[in-house]
């Protein structure tokens, strides 16, 4: 095509002007900043009341009531807000052999929890009670290295969720601990138990590639650490993913004053976090992420339930 002088030099102009104002909106985009506050409870064990007034550490602390104002009144004064759970929300209890984990479902949906995970308890009415609770529940359920295909289960779990909050996309998924020698094999049926550093290192990548996540976050029922390094753990996990930013922890029933922080395979940071047992404490993570995928952790806290306090 033949251009004149003149027309040549008002495309380049324009081509000019174009990049300019492109550089311009990435450089804008990636000064942008966001705010997500991930909350957090694990190991739940259908404790839905209070602890009783016996004269013991925790009575008259936990009980979902109280953890619904808490989280009621997190959610007044911030606007991004996911609420999570990772997983032994049932266990044997006069309530449990009662309804079945029921009550324990239709609270947590309640509460609007967005994603939980599975712990081996959960299962301890066996697959498909759990299967047939989980029909009462408005959240999500996430786990990558359960294989459910020959159980009651294959429709009711997915192996992540994205939610976007603005510039904040984020991507949450689950893994579970061996059920092999966690519980009876009669409980959880067909269910084929894969190797979760693998199953976590793939799904996390399909987040940060496919989906698109600037956070990646994994609901995990493996225990934080062990004295035995041969144990999976969020430890062991943290430090040979590739694409996790968030662990939140489950099984150990550790209280964690502060997340502790891994190095990755490429040396980025992976934060881990546990809040407890029993319905006792909601966890609270605050991450400000640049539009440029830059993520700081701004706030932690593990709030006592029923405790007064000033964060």
């Amino acid at each position: 095509m033949h251009l004149n002088r003149r027309s040549f030099f008002k495309e380049t102009v324009t081509s000019c002007s174009t990049l300019f104002f492109s550089a311009k909106a990435a450089r804008q985009l990636a000064d942008e900043k966001a705010c997500i506050t991930l909350l957090h409870t694990n190991d739940m064990h259908s404790q839905l009341q209070p602890f009783p007034m016996d004269g013991g550490r925790w009575q008259g602390r936990g009980g979902i009531q109280a953890r619904a104002a808490l989280i009621q009144e997190i959610r007044k004064t911030t606007a991004q807000v996911l609420l999570f759970d990772s997983g032994d929300f049932f266990q044997p209890s006069p309530l449990f052999s009662l309804y079945k984990g029921e009550p324990e479902i239709k609270a947590m949906s309640l509460l609007r929890y967005d994603a939980v995970t599975l712990g081996e308890h959960d299962f301890d009415a066996g697959i498909d009670n759990l299967s047939h609770q989980l029909q009462h529940a408005s959240f999500a359920v996430v786990n990558c290295n359960y294989d459910f295909s020959a159980t009651s289960m294959k429709e009711r779990v997915v192996p992540y969720k994205t939610f976007e909050k603005g510039i904040i996309k984020a991507g949450v998924f689950g893994i579970g601990i061996d059920l092999k020698g966690q519980t009876q094999a009669n409980l959880y049926g067909n269910t084929k138990c894969l190797d979760p550093i693998a199953a976590a290192n793939e799904t996390a990548n399909v987040l940060r590639t496919k989906e698109y996540c600037n956070l990646v976050i994994c609901l995990s029922h493996l225990g934080d650490k062990y004295f035995d390094m041969g144990i999976m753990s969020d430890e062991r996990l943290a430090q040979q993913s590739y694409d996790i930013d968030v662990i939140l922890g489950a099984h150990t029933h550790r209280f964690f004053d502060a997340p502790r922080v891994y190095k990755n395979r490429r040396n980025s940071d992976v934060v881990v976090h546990q809040a407890g047992w029993g319905g006792l404490a909601l966890g609270r993570l605050d991450i400000n992420i640049s539009g440029g995928g830059k993520k700081n952790l701004v706030h932690t806290n593990t709030v006592i339930i029923g405790e007064k306090t000033s964060d």
